[in-house]
């Protein structure tokens, strides 16, 4: 997931950076400079994030998982006997 989020972010930047320099009037070797800095920023940006994500969501299935299997593993109770008694009022 961390390389989809930085293959995202990264050229999004570098197409944001390109289009601001360009209206701007910014000379092309400095803009083209900030592009892709900025293109190298935000795709290490984008692969934290992703990780990151990728980590909560699998650590999330594991969990949900694991108390599934137990809950299954586990024998059930019988009824007690409190639990079969009626009471008339």
């Amino acid at each position: 997931m961390g390389r989809i989020y930085a293959g995202v972010l990264g050229p999004l930047a570098l197409l944001t950076a390109l289009a601001r320099g360009w209206f701007s009037g910014v000379p092309p070797r400095d803009l083209l400079l900030a592009a892709w800095l900025d293109l190298l920023v935000f795709a290490a940006i984008g692969y934290v994030i992703g990780r990151l994500a990728a980590w909560i969501v699998e650590d999330s299935v594991r969990a949900r998982l694991a108390t599934e299997m137990e809950e299954k593993e586990s024998p059930t109770r019988p009824p007690a006997a409190s639990d079969c008694v009626k009471t008339t009022a």
